[in-house]
């Protein structure tokens, strides 16, 4: 009786055009790296995600993490529903987002949107790699175009590449990979020591999105003959990486069109904002001939990490054809090796 109660009163609250009582939302938990920590960018770009994502059926506690390790770790544990890292982390949770921050495969913030609203746009051809094991990937959005910070502007070219130490991730095979394929010797590092190791000269390059110029005090490390690299030797992305069991497949897709729709612009701001920051001095052109050499290089090097099955051989094909789609004249559309 008492339930026949309730569901005439609903019926009778909406044909009067009221609305029923909202569900409560469920718990879940989103762990979040910002190396900055509750001050930092990406953290308050999370903390308007979950204010959102409440009108769509969950109620998010937020974890920050300054180590992207733990994050990553407490996901495998199951101590978050869900993380926030960087592609280069999530990889192992999925190798075709984690593709994504291949090196030199997104030469420009417009190729990247690209390939985000073509993530996001739930094509039954795209949507079933977002998913692998136990993990779905339910959003993306930019970190940042990432160059070489070098400490002497007389490594402006391929050839003076050869015999420098570089700060690598040691969690990223590609970086270690690519810096000896150069003749560099790869130093291994982590997100909280490879800043430390530039700034105090310890090594000769280190390789990082604009963010840090600030974040990290790069400039330091750059003090007084050095500078940045103009070539951009790949995209990092802030990925979410969730489990697939704790959410539904309606809130994954409206997650991933909303770091499209609303994310991908508001983190270009900050990239934007961050970028102006950097004073024009430390900017190192390159020629031509060196930037036809450095695509041809990273171009190399895709292909034999792919391969070795490090990158998505999918991942590579369609970050290919956006990349012809916008300019057709590159060398490499002229042949199908990726």
């Amino acid at each position: 009786m008492l339930y026949g109660k309730l569901i005439a009163a609903a019926a009778t609250s909406l044909l009067l055009g009221l609305s029923a009582p909202a569900l409560a939302a469920e718990k879940r938990t989103l762990c979040v790296f910002d190396i900055i920590g509750t001050s930092g960018d990406m953290y308050n770009i999370m903390r308007d995600y979950r204010t959102a994502a409440i009108d769509h059926g969950y109620d998010l506690t937020l974890r920050v993490y300054t180590d992207e390790n733990i994050a990553a770790e407490d996901l495998k544990a199951g101590q978050c529903d869900a993380a926030a890292i960087t592609g280069l982390r999530g990889r192992q949770f999925n190798n075709y987002t984690g593709s994504l921050d291949s090196i030199g495969a997104v030469p420009s913030y417009e190729a990247l949107r690209t390939v985000v609203q073509v993530l996001a746009s739930e094509n039954p051809r795209i949507t079933p790699n977002l998913r692998s094991g136990p993990y779905e990937v339910m959003g993306i959005a930019p970190m940042g175009a990432a160059y070489l910070f070098v400490k002497d502007q007389g490594i402006n070219n391929v050839n003076a590449l050869a015999g420098k130490s570089i700060a690598v991730m040691e969690y990223d095979v590609a970086q270690g990979r690519m810096a000896a394929s150069v003749g560099m010797s790869p130093v291994m590092s982590d997100i909280t020591n490879f800043a430390g190791r530039f700034n105090n000269h310890s090594v000769d390059i280190c390789f990082a999105p604009v963010m840090a110029y600030s974040a990290l005090e790069l400039y330091k490390g750059m003090e007084p003959n050095g500078g940045i690299i103009d070539y951009v030797l790949g995209q990092l992305t802030l990925q979410v990486i969730a489990r697939h069991d704790s959410f539904d497949s309606d809130f994954a897709a409206w997650s991933r069109s909303y770091f499209f729709e609303t994310v991908f612009d508001r983190a270009m701001r900050v990239i934007q904002s961050a970028n102006n920051e950097i004073d024009k001095k430390w900017w190192i052109e390159i020629s031509d001939e060196d930037t036809e050499r450095y695509d041809e290089m990273m171009r190399d090097a895709r292909i034999d990490l792919t391969n070795q099955g490090v990158y998505n051989k999918d991942m590579m094909s369609l970050l290919r054809n956006i990349r012809c789609r916008m300019d057709a004249s590159r060398a490499e559309c002229s042949d199908q090796r990726e």
